[in-house]
């Protein structure tokens, strides 16, 4: 915290005033754009190739500004991204380009892109950011969630012609009889500690599809795309992520998840909504050393259902509020951290296509978002 502080003030006293003399005022968002760079330092980690022969390649450093910049702007496409740094000089020599002729045209910035996308340059760039101003520090709570991200593409088509597994044959078994032990499924193989993280990653499938979920009110609601998990941790800084298709649920993600949050930083609870009860999601929580605070999932149980409902309602009759109750509440982290991601980082303008796309997009707004959280702690 105490270097953060002396970043701020650094900027506030320094930087500010000796951009404001050479490129005239600076609207609020430029001096967003202004302290989120300074503090990510993303130029760091994009080197230019380089090559004998043949046309010498566009600097990356100010073209993995320009992608920072769209996310903070909230625009929608690399065109309005271009229109906007060919009209406003300031903003084009804050990423780093001195006149209009010196910025490349869409197709450069194209394959940039795709560039970054496919060597994970924002994702570096942000376990960098969180690992430096957040692992030294206690971070008490980790909200867990997705986001559902819709795709402008189509949906890939489900394999066919897939061999069904033999019916399980019912009743007892005879005297004698062996039976095949049950497979274990996906959640008990990533908590039996035979997976490493990397295989627990490479299994989730990525490919664009349709996926459902319950909203806030209870209805069900239905999307062509993706889907995007977080970890939150207190003061709404995104610790960690991973985008999986639309189909695939939220439990499924949740040990990869805590298992890159434990690599980052140091924390005491995991808060999780009902869709992540399940026995191998609590033990592997445990063994980390942490507290699983997970809303309870009845499933059919009704009778359950109702001995929950009217405990809360004793409790809320007496105004007594449990331990666990009173931190589960700070999983609205994660709520209003996605409600940021898409209404001010572009979560909601995906116009790439392909996973590695979207995921790159999706990295861009949350480093951007992970470095205005930070600046947010001590401004």
């Amino acid at each position: 915290m105490h270097i953060l502080a002396q970043i701020w003030n650094s900027i506030q006293r320094s930087l500010f005033p000796n951009l404001e003399e050479e490129l005239g005022p600076l609207t609020d968002k430029q001096q967003d754009l202004v302290a989120i760079l300074e503090l990510v330092r993303i130029e760091e980690f994009a080197r230019t190739p380089w090559s004998w022969t043949g046309r010498p390649a566009h600097r990356r450093a100010p073209l993995a500004r320009a992608f920072v910049a769209k996310a903070v702007y909230h625009l929608p496409t690399t065109r309005a991204l271009i229109d906007l740094l060919q009209a406003t000089p300031a903003l084009r020599r804050i990423c780093g380009w001195e006149n209009r002729r010196d910025l490349p045209d869409e197709a450069t910035f194209s394959r940039t892109f795709a560039e970054f996308a496919n060597s994970e340059l924002p994702q570096r760039v942000h376990a960098a950011l969180i690992e430096k101003y957040q692992k030294p520090r206690l971070v008490g709570h980790v909200s867990r969630d997705s986001l559902a991200i819709a795709g402008r593409e189509r949906a890939a088509p489900k394999p066919q012609n897939q061999e069904r597994p033999a019916p399980k044959k019912r009743g007892r078994p005879l005297k004698g009889e062996a039976r095949p032990a049950p497979e274990p499924t996906r959640l008990e193989r990533q908590a039996s500690g035979a997976m490493t993280l990397a295989e627990m990653v490479r299994e989730l499938p990525t490919a664009c599809d349709w996926g459902c979920k319950k909203n806030s009110q209870g209805k069900v609601e239905q999307w062509k795309g993706y889907k995007f998990h977080l970890d939150w941790g207190d003061g709404m800084i995104p610790v960690s992520a991973l985008l999986t298709s639309a189909s695939v649920h939220d439990s499924q993600v949740a040990i990869p998840l805590a298992l890159t949050t434990m690599r980052r930083v140091t924390s005491l609870y995991d808060l999780m909504d009902a869709a992540y009860d399940a026995p191998p999601i609590r033990a592997v929580s445990l063994a980390l050393g942490h507290v699983p605070l997970i809303d309870r999932n009845f499933r059919s149980n009704s009778a359950a259902r109702e001995d929950d409902a009217g405990e809360r309602s004793r409790l809320a009759l007496v105004g007594h509020t449990l331990p666990e109750q009173a931190r589960y509440h700070e999983r609205t982290n994660a709520e209003r951290g996605n409600g940021r991601l898409r209404d001010e980082f572009g979560a909601d303008t995906v116009r790439v296509r392909g996973p590695v796309k979207v995921a790159a997009h999706l990295w861009f707004g949350l480093l951007a978002l992970a470095a205005d959280a930070l600046l947010r702690l001590v401004r």
